[in-house]
């Protein structure tokens, strides 16, 4: 792992930055829906508490450049979301360290189904999941891709 980068578990005191880095790219590209804004505001109450996990990705000059989660669905099914860099961090492959570092993780749980919802819009992050063991899945798509007006892409982590 890079030297200068070092992965935080979620803490109180870091959900200011769960918030303000997930907004700044939702809105660059799309508009915050009302389950974002919930979800971003108290991420405790919707992630933490419902048996789910946010990392922050701390960089040794820049501070927190970076987050991610893992929503529990239920039965072992998780959702990989809200995965964000900032953009004064970009391409410094934060997002790739964090992609492996949250997939390595959820190995450790023993989740039987990791899945995210995008946008293929966001062709960058696709080709990422991709790259790491994510393939496009319809029965994700059937069943969970209407969590947010902008998903039209659903993967699975295969690998």
């Amino acid at each position: 792992m890079n030297n200068n980068i070092e992965i935080l578990v979620f803490r109180d005191d870091l959900a200011f930055y769960f918030e303000s880095i997930n907004a700044q790219w939702i809105n660059d590209m799309f508009v915050l829906e009302d389950i974002d804004k919930q979800v971003l505001q108290q991420p405790r109450k919707h992630i933490i508490d419902k048996g789910g996990k946010v990392w922050f990705v701390k960089h040794a000059t820049l501070g927190i450049i970076g987050t991610c989660a893992l929503l529990n669905k239920g039965n072992g099914n998780f959702e990989l979301t809200k995965m964000g860099v900032l953009d004064t961090a970009r391409g410094l492959k934060v997002g790739e360290i964090l992609l492996r570092y949250v997939i390595q993780e959820a190995k450790k749980m023993h989740v039987t189904c990791l899945f995210l919802l995008t946008n293929a819009k966001c062709e960058a992050a696709i080709h990422l999941y991709a790259k790491n063991g994510f393939e496009h899945d319809k029965q994700i798509m059937q069943t969970y891709g209407q969590s947010y007006e902008r998903c039209n892409v659903a993967m699975r982590f295969i690998a």
